[in-house]
């Protein structure tokens, strides 16, 4: 083969293969325009199947959530006040005791005799009182015939006051030895639920010791510690000065309120480092759903919106000009109406203004909805059990027509215009390391 052949040979190969595919790309093009027009045709007259709800009046409740930590309204660490050997334990880990009931006793022995001891010391000291106060009556008589000098009767009127200031001494001693050993039985110094003991009985306990008996939490009532953002406190603030505000714990869930109870302090500063101030809610904990250390959603309400208007959530939608609805004509037509919300969260938002109760609005299908659009509203959103507000179950399996539509066009894409089916297409095979 000659240099001339050698250089010619790519670009006969080139416009071959040219000639081959180009007639059979313009008759696929050809082929496939006329399904797009057909398809535009079908998307401009068929009717949207679409969602919808009619937007309602409602009391809504104004929240601010937080995540808190519940905390025993009182805790105390029950610590022997006196040294001995635990005689008995009279509680079981876990027990609810009330105030003053007995826990357990420290052997008495040492501190009932020193109680003795001082009732003894007392008797001696009146009896030594009483032969003073008889031996002044004998020096005054003596002293008003002289038969004794001043001197002597006012030593003795000295000696009697000592005395007397001596049984008084005798009495606190007294009451201090009966004090101590009243320490000897332990008792119960608040209504609460015993933890776990850190001491078994017979051991030798000490005044001194840090870790004490047992722990006495308080869980009815019991109180949950939260923090809210500091740009809340006016709101709250204000609502506070209107009467007692109302603090709700919801489950793991965050569905339903576990307790309702009311809020007791906001903290007298902020937090610097995080912007936010603790608040302390008190909850009855009848059915002790709260537990001291653990975490639980709380919420405080601080406003109710009285009769307005409300709307899913998901039937607002954004635009360039702000948030904005589908709202459903006579004709079952769509047009778009600019609103403003004015409070919304994940499940329902209050419309301030551009809506009224009783117009429909679209709550799902707006990928294929435009101004002036026909929409088939197959279902209808519910209203929530128990609430004002309107909210959406789960949808359904679709309507009738709506899966038949969805079928011709199925039906449409696998054939050609014609109605013949279209050809598989090939497979295109894996390239191999060397390609």
């Amino acid at each position: 083969m000659t240099r001339k052949w050698r250089r010619a040979l790519p670009i006969i190969l080139v416009l071959a293969v040219a000639a081959l595919v180009v007639p059979v790309l313009l008759e696929r093009q050809g082929s496939d325009q006329p399904q797009q027009r057909q398809s535009r045709r079908r998307d401009n007259g068929d009717p949207v199947a679409v969602l919808a709800t009619t937007a309602r009046l409602a009391d809504v409740p104004v929240y601010i959530e937080g995540v808190g930590t519940a905390r025993p309204a009182n805790t105390v660490v029950v610590r022997p006040q006196v040294d001995g050997q635990l005689t008995k334990i009279l509680f079981t880990e876990g027990q609810a005791v009330k105030k003053g009931d007995l826990l357990a006793t420290i052997d008495p022995t040492i501190y009932q005799a020193q109680l003795e001891q001082a009732k003894a010391k007392k008797a001696q000291d009146e009896a030594q009182l009483e032969n003073a106060k008889r031996d002044l009556e004998r020096y005054s008589r003596l002293a008003e015939t002289n038969s004794v000098t001043k001197q002597q009767a006012d030593t003795q009127r000295a000696q009697v006051a000592q005395l007397e200031a001596l049984l008084k001494a005798d009495q606190a001693a007294i009451d201090n030895a009966a004090a101590t050993l009243g320490y000897t039985r332990i008792t119960a110094p608040i209504d609460g639920r015993t933890g776990i003991r850190t001491v078994d009985e017979g051991n030798l306990v000490r005044a001194s010791d840090s870790s004490g008996l047992v722990v006495v939490s308080q869980i009815q009532p019991i109180a949950v510690v939260f923090s809210v953002p500091q740009q809340e406190l006016l709101r709250i603030n204000r609502a506070l000065a209107t009467g007692p505000l109302k603090v709700e714990a919801m489950d793991n869930d965050d569905r339903e309120p576990i307790d309702s109870g009311n809020l007791q302090v906001v903290d007298n500063q902020v937090d610097q480092t995080t912007g936010t101030v603790r608040i302390k809610a008190e909850f009855p904990n009848a059915s002790l759903a709260l537990w001291p250390g653990a975490f639980a959603n709380v919420r405080l309400l601080v406003e109710t919106l009285k009769q307005v208007v409300v709307v899913p959530t998901g039937a607002v939608q954004r635009g360039p000009k702000g948030p904005f609805v589908y709202v459903v004509g006579d004709e079952d037509t769509v047009s778009i109406r600019l609103v403003t919300t004015n409070q919304q969260d994940d499940r329902r938002a209050v419309i301030a203004s551009g809506l009224n109760p009783g117009e429909r609005i679209v709550t799902t299908g707006f990928s294929r909805l435009a101004e002036g659009a026909k929409v088939n509203v197959t279902a209808a959103a519910e209203q929530e059990p128990g609430e004002g507000a309107p909210a959406l179950r789960r949808a359904g399996p679709p309507a009738p027509e709506a899966a038949a539509a969805g079928q011709r066009q199925r039906g449409e894409r696998r054939n050609r215009p014609d109605g013949t089916p279209r050809p598989a297409a090939p497979a295109v095979p894996a390239p191999t390391p060397s390609q």
